[in-house]
């Protein structure tokens, strides 16, 4: 990665902005609809920075100086942060950055993943969350709760994130109503000559919702970028005594093909 993405919580918080014209007028809209507080002047509290000057860089390097975050509109090498193309789903947000190199490329993209995700979506995170207590009370463990919700927000089940959704609330409580998963599954992939780019859209889901990850050496780092970060990895092709009992939990197993 080039950048680390993050979402920066600015309920009530000043943020200053400096300039006049469009570029500043849309960085006021941008941090106001985010519910920060636009200054025009540094004082104490204040973290982030957006310069839309005609010559930022003097006054953008007094403010890195003084430890604010930098953000200077169509100077990618003068930011100390991007701001990407933002698809409003809330509380589900989706930013899509090309790490300076067009923000035209970033609102075609944007406005791609528009035309795709439901605008129900904000709701179903809403039930989701609201859920979270009820589904923890039901399976008790994390691997078994990761295996819950990665069965019921599957394509094409009750909960599939680019389906509509009358009532998720509803379909949250029915699918808990079949209480806890018994036991966890294994899936294996094998890893052939064309890596990363020959893998199926169902081996890329088992890699992004694996609990454990056992692994053959020499699995191609590519492959292994494409796992759940906070999966449990293995190398080796044993699965753990009483890991598929453990919990629910979704084992992987990583293979070569020939092997």
């Amino acid at each position: 990665m080039e950048a680390l993405p993050l979402f920066h919580r600015l309920a009530g918080q000043p943020v200053l902005v400096l300039g006049e014209g469009e570029a500043a007028l849309a960085k006021v809209r941008l941090v106001t609809e985010a519910g920060g507080t636009v200054v025009t002047e540094t004082s104490p509290g204040v973290r982030l920075a957006f310069v839309a000057l005609p010559d930022p860089e003097p006054v953008a390097a007094l403010l890195k100086e003084q430890g604010l975050l930098v953000n200077v509109p169509d100077r990618p090498e003068l930011c100390d942060f991007l701001v990407p193309a933002i698809l409003d789903r809330s509380p589900v947000m989706l930013a899509v950055g090309t790490g300076g190199a067009s923000a035209s490329l970033a609102k075609a993209l944007k406005e791609r993943l528009e035309q795709w995700l439901p605008s129900g979506l904000g709701a179903l995170a809403v039930a989701i969350r609201q859920s979270r207590e009820t589904v923890a009370a039901v399976h008790e463990d994390v691997p078994a709760r990761r295996a819950f919700w990665a069965g019921v927000l599957a394509p094409g089940a009750v909960l599939d994130p680019l389906a509509p959704h009358d009532d998720p609330l509803a379909a949250i409580a029915d699918a808990l109503a079949g209480g806890p998963d018994p036991e966890g599954r294994i899936d294996r992939i094998i890893v052939g000559e064309g890596g990363a780019d020959a893998l199926t859209l169902r081996e890329l889901r088992l890699l992004a919702q694996a609990d454990l990850v056992v692994q053959a050496p020499g699995v191609p780092t590519e492959v292994l970028a494409l796992i759940r970060r906070d999966a449990a990895r293995q190398v080796g092709m044993d699965v753990p005594e009483g890991a598929v009992k453990s919990g629910g939990g979704r084992i992987v197993l990583i293979g070569l093909e020939g092997e």
